[in-house]
C-alpha cells in the first residue's frame, strides 16, 4: 500500500453525503499502522534537520512539539477506539484535497515510496482537524515574539494564522483555529 494512495480513500469517502469521524478514522488508523519505528526515526530526524533553520530560542520548543503533535501521534491514531459519532464538516474536508495534494508533492524528501513523511503530515492535520477538533498546533505552541496558540472560551486561537494566507501551500487553511484578534 502506497502512502499517497491514502488520497484515493479520502476522495472516494468524499462521495458520501456525510462523513463520520469513526468513517474518516478507519482510513487514517489504517495508514498510520503502515508506519514503522523506522519511518518515525527517520520523520524525527528530518523534523530535528528542519529545525536547525529556527531560532535557537524557539527550537526545543518547535521539535517538543513537532516531533509529539504529528510524528508520535500515529500510535495514538493507529490505537485510537474511542471516537463519537459526529458528523464532521465535509465542506472544509472536501476543500483539503488540494491542500493535502499539494503536501504530498512538497514535503516529499525524495521520489521513494518508503518516504512517510507526507503521510505522517497528512494523517495528523486530518487527525487534529476532524477527529479531536483540535488546531493543528497544539495550545502552547510557542511562535516567534513569545506568541502562543490559546483557546479562549470554545475557540482556538492562533497568532500567525494570518501570515500563511497568502501561502496556498500552508495547512494552516485547514487548520479551525482563527487568527488571534489583538495581534
Amino acid at each position: 500500500m502506497k502512502p499517497e494512495c491514502i488520497l484515493v480513500e479520502l476522495k472516494q469517502l468524499s462521495i458520501n453525503d456525510s462523513i463520520t469521524k469513526p468513517e474518516l478514522l478507519e482510513i487514517l488508523k489504517k495508514y498510520a499502522r503502515i508506519i514503522s519505528p523506522y519511518d518515525l526515526m527517520i520523520a524525527s530526524a528530518r523534523m530535528r534537520k528542519d529545525g536547525e533553520y529556527v531560532q535557537a530560542h524557539y527550537r526545543e520548543k518547535y521539535l517538543e512539539i513537532y516531533i509529539k503533535y504529528f510524528i508520535m501521534r500515529m500510535k495514538e491514531v493507529a490505537d485510537n477506539e474511542n471516537c463519537d459519532n459526529s458528523i464532521i464538516d465535509k465542506e472544509s474536508f472536501d476543500e483539503s484535497f488540494p491542500l493535502l495534494e499539494n503536501t504530498f508533492e512538497n514535503e516529499r524528501i525524495s521520489d521513494s515510496e518508503d518516504d512517510k513523511f507526507p503521510l505522517i503530515y497528512v494523517i495528523s492535520s486530518l487527525y487534529a482537524t476532524f477527529i479531536l477538533n483540535e488546531p493543528i498546533h497544539p495550545v502552547g505552541s510557542e511562535f516567534p515574539g513569545h506568541l502562543f496558540v490559546e483557546k479562549r472560551n470554545e475557540t482556538y486561537l492562533c497568532p500567525v494564522k494570518d501570515n500563511q494566507k497568502d501561502n496556498p501551500d500552508a495547512i494552516c487553511h485547514l487548520c479551525l483555529a482563527e487568527q488571534t484578534p489583538d495581534i
